[in-house]
């Protein structure tokens, strides 16, 4: 029987990851996005239209008169370090999810793999490596982000014990060249690079490259065992650490100023309003601060061993991003 591969959130920087990845293996694509993506995706893809968050927008996706083994990639969520309540954030992360999830299970899909996040997993404290684990709980984890991937995670989880082929994975902080959507890292690497970023502020994050994680995922769809979860992250980067690199790729000033912390956070209202204003999603907000300054190691040994996982050194993915978007004309 032959396979056809769903991805929802297309148009986004992991969804054309995986398409570009699909693609190049000769595999049938179909990818779902809003109205305004459409045109976003390359020749090759058969495209539809719709909105996760209104399920019967989702038939035609869905509509399989092959019977063909549907594997259902749902990369569609909003990624938010915004210090305000979003409804939106809710309705496509946590019901967007339970709509494509019992979709799934109504169609009789050969596959379901979920982009989590590990924000979704609670924090150890520090000096503690943080692993995957089987119970999701939106209390357990700070920020509205973190709470519908919690809560969106729980539902396939419970969906999978009701016989749903599904696995999770858990990216860490994705980066990486092909971000039209302006991504936390891209926007760190255009403010740099523009002399936009004048200093530095203390901590730091794993970041991954978006290749890796879609390789990732294409592994799991064959291997990854389902109701299990996989943290697909890289290791842990300090700010200095990123941008000394920028500085060496690119030869431009080099940062010698970090912000203290309490300096920083005291600005960060601030800081929302000047890209809002922008129309920028912002760089650093109180919830960013946070993250930049929590307990961010994670261990990548189950994927590793399970999926054969292995994400490459962030210079390469650096190297990649400012190659790319001076491709792209936006340096």
């Amino acid at each position: 029987m032959k396979e056809l591969y769903l991805v929802t959130g297309a148009a986004g920087h992991l969804g054309s990851a995986l398409v570009d990845q699909l693609l190049k293996a000769g595999k049938p694509v179909r990818a779902l996005v809003l109205p305004k993506e459409k045109d976003l995706l390359p020749k090759g893809v058969d495209v539809f239209v719709g909105d996760v968050t209104q399920k019967e927008s989702l038939a035609p996706f869905f509509a399989n008169p092959d019977q063909k083994e549907l594997i259902v990639l749902h990369c569609a969520g909003i990624v938010s370090i915004a210090s305000k309540y979003s409804q939106k954030v809710y309705d496509v992360n946590v019901g967007g999810t339970k709509n494509v999830a019992d979709l799934c299970r109504e169609h009789g899909v050969k596959k379901l793999i979920y982009v989590s996040s590990v924000h979704a997993i609670p924090e150890l404290p520090r000096g503690e490596i943080m692993t995957e684990i089987d119970t999701f709980d939106p209390e357990a984890v700070v920020g509205l982000y973190a709470k519908t991937k919690a809560e969106a995670t729980a539902y396939v989880l419970s969906a999978a014990k009701d016989g749903l082929p599904v696995s999770v994975v858990h990216p860490s902080g994705i980066s990486g060249p092909f971000d039209c959507g302006r991504g936390h890292l891209t926007t760190l690497v255009l403010d740099y690079c523009k002399h936009r970023l004048t200093s530095g502020i203390q901590g730091g994050y794993d970041f991954v490259d978006v290749r890796d994680v879609a390789q990732g995922i294409l592994a799991c769809c064959t291997q990854g065992q389902n109701g299990q979860c996989y943290i697909l992250s890289n290791r842990y980067y300090t700010v200095r650490e990123v941008l000394t690199l920028l500085h060496e790729i690119t030869g431009k000033k080099e940062i010698k100023t970090y912000l203290p912390l309490w300096f920083v956070k005291g600005a960060a209202p601030l800081a929302e309003l000047y890209y809002k204003i922008r129309r920028q999603p912002p760089l650093f907000t109180a919830y960013s601060i946070y993250t930049l300054n929590s307990n961010a190691v994670f261990s990548h040994e189950k994927a590793t061993k399970e999926l054969g996982f292995a994400p490459r050194d962030l210079r390469e993915t650096l190297e990649d991003t400012v190659d790319w978007l001076k491709q792209n004309h936006q340096l």
